[in-house]
């Protein structure tokens, strides 16, 4: 897996806060405003900080320990050149890095949960796909007590947003484990 994503440096203060194009509800922004994340050092912000100056692409991750998020992770990874060109940051959310250990944005996001989207036969392909291109799981993160009885079930997806604390112009959520959107849907929504 990558290394921590930093983001670029910060674009022109936006012009106002735009609605999301996508139709959040404002409830779902409102949640948003309240959810704190951490970064490496522990430091709380609020996830929207995240975005409101400058558009983001955040990817949710369900754990750093899985093959299939270190897979989305590396993807999204190789496109961060064009993502900083374009004055784009490149953010990864999950229960380590970035840490929501809560998973209140997963809440707000309405992202789904559960045995039954982790193991799917969709989701066994795409982790046979992704070690034969050589990722691999970590199995000592994946059998964390915390990781196992918290978010090992949790389901991401990704999202673009900002300018703006209420503008998400693009929200793929994940139906099961590796339900990555087209790379090129993201650079679209991101970079255009």
């Amino acid at each position: 897996m990558p290394a921590v994503l930093s983001p670029p440096p910060p674009a022109p203060p936006a012009t106002g806060t735009s609605q999301s194009s996508i139709g959040i509800s404002e409830e779902t922004g409102t949640l948003l405003e309240r959810v704190e994340v951490f970064d490496l050092n522990g430091n709380s912000m609020t996830i929207s900080d995240l975005w409101k100056d400058r558009k983001a692409v955040v990817a949710f991750a369900r754990h750093f320990g899985c093959v299939l998020c270190r897979t989305r992770a590396d993807k999204l990874a190789a496109k961060k050149d064009r993502m900083d060109a374009s004055g784009v940051a490149l953010v990864l959310i999950g229960p380590e890095v970035y840490a929501d250990p809560s998973y209140a944005s997963y809440k707000a996001l309405s992202f789904v949960s559960g045995v039954t989207t982790t193991f799917t036969p969709g989701a066994a392909l795409k982790i046979i796909e992704a070690y034969m291109e050589g990722y691999r799981q970590d199995w000592e993160i994946s059998f964390e007590k915390d990781t196992r009885t918290k978010g090992g079930w949790q389901q991401g997806g990704i999202m673009v947003a900002g300018p703006g604390i209420s503008n998400i112009s693009y929200i793929h959520k994940d139906k099961e484990a590796g339900d990555d959107p087209d790379i090129e849907e993201i650079l679209k929504a991101c970079c255009s």
